[in-house]
């Protein structure tokens, strides 16, 4: 596994690293979003779907319908999962959520909910507000090999905008 951690001093450094994630993402991939309430996850993900998806004005959490599935632009679909609501891990299987491991971009925040069903091949993303507790926010990313390319770009890129 290989770790990237980051410091965005704002929202806006937070959508910067959504739209370069979002450049990276093709059927079959999982991101799972972790962190407190108003950390940033859904700052994030509605980024990426933003990105993906930007024929879509209206982007809602889907904290009350559990999941919202969008089309992508010639790509495959994303589905974003909400798993707050939870009560255990096996009625995110309800949702449909292995067949999406499969076909779709996942983005799933809370997604430590799902224990021993979210796939090893995930890349986590942590998120935590910062220690001045303002707009600043620390994040931790962490995937497999097939990551490394992205997790290498991140660096890179993030260093001047972060």
């Amino acid at each position: 596994m290989t770790r990237l951690d980051l410091t965005l001093r704002d929202p806006a450094a937070t959508e910067r690293l959504g739209h370069f994630i979002a450049g990276w993402l093709k059927a079959g991939d999982v991101v799972a979003l972790d962190g407190p309430l108003g950390a940033g996850k859904s700052v994030l993900a509605r980024a990426i779907i933003r990105h993906l998806c930007p024929q879509e004005d209206d982007i809602p959490s889907p904290t009350f319908t559990l999941v919202q599935t969008y089309e992508t632009a010639g790509g495959p679909p994303l589905m974003h999962f909400d798993l707050y609501r939870l009560d255990s891990p096996e009625d995110a299987l309800e949702l449909g959520i292995e067949d999406a491991f499969i076909d779709a971009v996942c983005l799933i925040e809370w997604a430590q909910r799902l224990g021993p069903y979210l796939p090893r091949t995930a890349l986590n993303v942590a998120i935590d507000p910062g220690p001045d507790h303002a707009d600043t926010r620390t994040v931790s990313l962490v995937g497999g090999a097939g990551w490394q390319p992205l997790l290498t770009g991140i660096d890179a890129h993030m260093k001047d905008v972060g």
